[in-house]
Parts: C-alpha cells; structure tokens; sequence
C-alpha cells in the first residue's frame, strides 16, 4: 500500500485527534476482544455495564467497525470545504462533520466493505442505480437477515438511519466513550504534540518512524509505503476534499494501522500509541519469508534439533542422513529468515534456533495481518 505525497506542502501534513475514530476504534476491541489482548480488561468491565437496549443497538451496527473499519469514523477527510479541515474536538463535532456528507456518500461508507465491491473504483449510488442496488441487497443476503434489514432501512430511508446511527454514538459516549475519551486524550494530545515536533523539525521520515516501523519513505521522498498485506494506493493532492495528509493517534488501535485511502479523500493514517512490551513487529516480507522457511518438512526436522542444541552441517547430516551441502541450503533458508545464531568454536561452526524470535512468531503472525 502506498501514499503518492509529490507536491504536498509540509504544512499540509499534521497530527490530530478525532473522538469519532477513537470510539470507532472502541467498538471495534468491544467487539473483537481477542484482537486486543492488553484491553481484556476494559472491554470487559464495558460491555458488562451496557443496558440491554444499547448492547442491542451495537449488535445491530456491529459490521461497521467488526471486521473493518467503516471511513464513516473519519468524515473529516472527505468533507469538501475550502481546503479540507480537521477532525472535531469534540465528538459531537465530529458528528456534525459525518452529517455535512451527501446522503449517496454516506449510503456508499456504510455499506462499503459489507454490501460494496467498489470501494477502489467508485461507481454508481445505490439510491439511483437499480443494478448496484441490487447487488448490495444479494451481498447483503449472504451475510444474514441483520444484513438484509439494516441494508434496505438505509437504502429506503437514509435519513431516518443517519439520525439512528448519530443517536447511536451519541448514546455510546453518555454510557461509556465520554468518561473514556476524557481519559484517553491526554495521552493521545501528548503523543500527537511529540511527533508534531519531530516532523517539524527533523522531517516526515523521522515522523513516521517514531509513529510505526511500518511506515517509510521512497528514495524520492514523494512516496509513503505502507507495509501491510492489504493493498491499495491513494494521492494526498489533487482530491475534491482538498489536499493534506493527517496521522490520527489512537489507545485502542494496537496492532492495527489503519489507512483511509478512498478515492477523492484525503488520505488518513491512524496509528496505535500504546503497545504491548514486546519487540518491533516484523516486516511483512520477513514474516513471509519465516513462514516459507518452516514450510519446509525436512527445515522443520532440523529446527527440532537445532532447539535443543548446537549443531555443526556434518553432526545433522549425519543425524537425517543426507548431504552436508543439502543440510547448507536448508541452513542458509532459515538463516536468511532470521531463524538461526551461529557461532564459531576453533574450525567448527554452530548453529543453533533463535527460540526468542520464533516464539514471535505466533504474535508476528497475527499483528502481520491484522495492521
């Protein structure tokens, strides 16, 4: 995934905060837990005090921040005022922003990733297409009932379901994300002020490095890539919304890091400011790389031994009977993929596993794909 920035004026790059991305960001660990282990805690105690009528209500909107993250937690960058503007400082702020998008907009954003294969490409409104309407109701259907009813009440009466979705959020921060948001944005204010003053002063690529490993220039300096397994590329000049490129910190976002790139947006990068204590995630072409590595049945038998000691080509030749050169190749895989220390006794090279980086594995692999 890349940001295409060329002729971007710095001052169009910035930090900011946004309560509607945070509550998005919320949600999305109330309703996936298992996403956010350091949260246990938090999503418990929260989802144990909802009354039953919200807790119904969240169940009924939950596709909009459960497997993805619907841009309607982000209106601010498609909202096409003289130059663009930022997220609201408050949530109700942030609200009057998601209203300010035309209905079609709205219907597009809320059915995007659940009814839509247009994201990318853009194409006719529901509301005025029949074929696009009806496809949205066939992909509707194969997600089940809750699916069906939600997809016609928006297509019929957008509205009606724009007022429910705003009451909706305006009850989650009267149950919980207000005393939350109080709490949380002090940390993020901080976070965004630091970085700000890293891009000030010592440039964007200095920036996105303290925001994520995950983020780094091209050699032109014009190009932001993305290392995440989803693809998609979007300019942060030239959109109907104005140009800019605005970081959006988040508590609740590790391990994702979300990138806003619909067409004719200005391109949005959330990224998670608190983290477990654990090592920089890998790359995704190192954990592909590991994951290719192990795939191999005889790597494997190898690890095995190299786990419990060191070991020289000739001693695990020896022990799987084959060559010493076939045992190198397979050495020099794993190796490649950081799986293996060496180390030399008098004429005697040892191999041995890195047990620390493959128990990151497992973690690796899960923060891999969901970033």
């Amino acid at each position: 995934m890349h940001i295409d920035i060329t002729g971007l004026p710095p001052e169009r790059i910035g930090f900011a905060l946004s309560p509607l991305a945070e509550l998005g960001n919320a949600l999305h660990v109330l309703g996936e837990p298992g996403h956010h282990p350091g949260l246990h805690g938090w999503a418990t105690a929260t989802a144990a005090s909802l009354k039953p009528d919200l807790a119904d209500r969240l169940h009924e909107a939950d596709f909009l921040w459960l497997s993805t993250f619907s841009d309607i937690f982000l209106p601010f960058a498609g909202v096409r005022r003289g130059g663009g503007t930022g997220p609201g400082v408050t949530l109700a702020e942030d609200l009057d922003l998601l209203d300010m998008l035309p209905d079609a907009e709205f219907v597009a954003l809320a059915l995007e990733f659940t009814c839509s294969v247009t994201y990318d490409k853009g194409g006719p409104s529901p509301l005025v297409d029949t074929a696009t309407r009806a496809r949205a109701m066939d992909l509707a259907a194969a997600r089940g009932p809750r699916q069906v009813d939600f997809t016609e009440r928006l297509l019929n009466d957008p509205v009606a379901v724009r007022a429910w979705i705003r009451r909706l959020f305006e009850d989650c921060e009267q149950a919980f994300f207000g005393d939350t948001w109080r709490r949380v944005r002090v940390q993020l204010a901080a976070d965004a002020r630091h970085k700000s003053e890293i891009l000030r002063h010592k440039g964007l690529g200095d920036a996105m490095a303290a925001v994520s490993a995950a983020l780094s220039l091209d050699g032109s300096g014009t190009r932001i890539r993305v290392d995440k397994l989803a693809d998609g590329s979007t300019t942060a000049t030239g959109s109907p919304a104005g140009d800019g490129l605005t970081f959006v910190p988040s508590s609740f976002g590790w391990p994702h890091l979300l990138v806003l790139h619909r067409p004719d947006w200005r391109p949005v990068i959330q990224y998670p400011v608190a983290a477990p204590d654990l090592p920089s995630p890998a790359s995704v072409e190192l954990l592909k790389l590991r994951l290719e590595a192990l795939a191999h049945p005889m790597r494997l038998r190898l690890c095995r031994s190299l786990a419990r000691s060191a070991q020289t080509t000739g001693e695990l030749a020896d022990t799987y009977g084959i060559s010493a050169p076939e045992v190198s190749r397979h050495l020099a895989v794993l190796k490649r993929a950081g799986l293996l220390t060496t180390r030399r006794r008098g004429r005697y090279v040892l191999h041995q596993l890195d047990i620390t980086v493959v128990a990151r594995l497992g973690s690796d692999f899960l923060e891999g794909v969901l970033r």
